[in-house]
């Protein structure tokens, strides 16, 4: 036989291994101290043992696009003052499966009831969450300031999250009397496409604060201790859009659903913000709040933020506030409050009533 077709009858029998050998990223990479990262993003499959992150270190996962993460294990973060963040993940269409299992931020190290005011630097956010598909079943324990900074490249749903800072509840010896944890945001969220849902978060700031961004949906979800779900404070140059806050728990916070916006700043809309079915008790300061006048609480309100469509609809949104706070606060600006407001679904009860000043859109509730 000519040498040529011996040549070619190798190729033909080769070619079906080669078709069908795997790609290098189809294997499943495991991660148990920081020096194994470089090698397990590389695959397909990530599974994160138990260990310890050495201080001043990111844990960062750069994935492949349509990665599978396991957490098996309870990941520590050992104590330094800097910048963070602690952990950060990116990627497309990710699917992170946190089994459970908790990534400790050591917070009471850092705490001294001053959070990102003041006192020791403290990592911040703990946790930068930049991927597009599923994060479920995650825990956070003490985190040093903020947790969840959120900014995903394409629709991401996180659901079945714990976060528990309720031992920054309690003074120490650092915090003059007051609680030790603050600035413990929940989730910050300057982005689109979101939905966090079933997630409990007990904290010492806002549960949920929405800086910018569109289609971002909260439900589900309980909320201890905080200063309650908030949209803003909005900036200048802003837009937020098709927020839908619904069927939550609000025990024990300072507001219960809060908009707030700059008095500086210009250039800005907030519109279709929908609230259904939350139950909020133990309000400490206001049941509703929205106040155009941030950093101060109802002072002289700015014009520069436009609000439009802000309704309490659907089921009924059941607001109880404690005997010295108010029901409803709303303060606008002149002409910054735009159109009709349907608050027919908003029933609040307790404290005093409060006010209502600078527009006069909202309907199917009064004071």
């Amino acid at each position: 036989m000519p040498a040529f077709l011996h040549f070619t009858t190798a190729l033909l029998i080769l070619v079906p291994y080669i078709a069908t050998a795997p790609a290098a990223s189809a294997c499943t990479g495991t991660i148990s101290s920081l020096d194994d990262v470089s090698a397990a993003v590389k695959c397909t499959t990530v599974n994160i043992n138990a260990f310890t992150v050495p201080a001043g270190k990111t844990f960062n996962l750069d994935l492949l696009d349509g990665t599978t993460v396991n957490l098996q294990g309870d990941v520590k973060f050992a104590v330094e003052n800097w910048a963070g963040p602690l952990f950060q993940v990116s990627g497309k269409s990710i699917t992170f499966n946190g089994n459970g299992h908790t990534f400790d931020g050591n917070g009471a190290s850092y705490w001294d009831g001053k959070g990102g005011n003041g006192g020791v630097q403290k990592p911040a956010p703990m946790m930068k969450i930049k991927i597009s598909g599923t994060y479920s079943n995650v825990k956070v324990l003490n985190s040093p300031a903020r947790v969840y900074s959120v900014s995903n490249p394409a629709k991401l749903t996180m659901s079945k999250l714990t976060i528990d800072n309720s031992a920054g509840d309690k003074p120490n010896s650092q915090s003059d009397g007051k609680a030790a944890g603050h600035n413990t945001d929940g989730f910050d969220c300057s982005t689109k496409d979101l939905t966090i849902e079933n997630s409990t978060i007990h904290n010492q700031d806002d549960c949920l604060a929405i800086n910018k961004g569109s289609n971002i949906v909260f439900q589900g979800n309980t909320c201890i201790g905080g200063h309650g779900i908030s949209i803003g404070s909005i900036d200048s140059d802003v837009t937020v859009s098709g927020i839908q806050i619904k069927n939550n728990v609000i025990q024990d916070n300072d507001n219960g659903l809060r908009i707030k916006t700059k008095k500086s700043a210009s250039g800005s809309t907030v519109s279709d913000i929908t609230f259904s079915g939350n139950t909020a008790t133990g309000i400490r300061k206001y049941g509703v709040i929205i106040d155009q006048s941030y950093p101060s609480t109802l002072g002289t309100p700015g014009t520069g933020v436009k609000l439009s469509g802000v309704n309490f609809v659907g089921s009924t949104n059941s607001i109880s506030v404690a005997s010295g706070a108010k029901r409803v606060e709303v303060n606008c600006g002149s002409g910054a409050c735009t159109g009709t407001w349907d608050w027919s679904a908003l029933k609040v009860s307790g404290g005093s009533a409060g006010d209502i000043k600078g527009f006069s859109g909202i309907k199917g509730f009064s004071l």
